[in-house]
């Protein structure tokens, strides 16, 4: 068994980005912050597959080039190869929660 609290952890990129919460062996997940006029980041993985959940905010996710909403309680997946990135266009943050599986850190080609 494994235990963390969201709170002890700390986003990569300070006080927004990426906070993972697990790190393998077998899945990655954890929690995304976008801050109104920033974005994530476009990238896209060759084994991994992708899954966001939005808990917060609105935004946009750009997946192969099409934009598409994002409120809270959307679901997206993305399959291997899928070019992505988040948007936080609102007046508010945007948190997601992500989960990447299979467990492959060095699996991210940025765009």
């Amino acid at each position: 068994m494994q235990h963390v609290r969201e709170q002890d952890q700390t986003y990569r990129d300070g006080n927004s980005g990426v906070k993972y919460l697990m790190r393998g062996p077998r899945i990655d997940w954890g929690i995304i912050l976008v801050k109104p006029g920033e974005a994530l980041g476009g990238h896209y993985h060759e084994q991994v597959e992708e899954t966001f959940y939005v808990l917060e905010g609105q935004g946009i996710m750009l997946v192969n080039g099409q934009e598409h909403a994002l409120t809270p309680g959307d679901v997206y997946r993305m399959d291997p190869h899928d070019q992505h990135d988040i948007r936080a266009d609102a007046e508010t943050p945007l948190k997601l929660i992500f989960i990447k599986c299979p467990y492959a850190p060095d699996d991210k080609v940025n765009l």
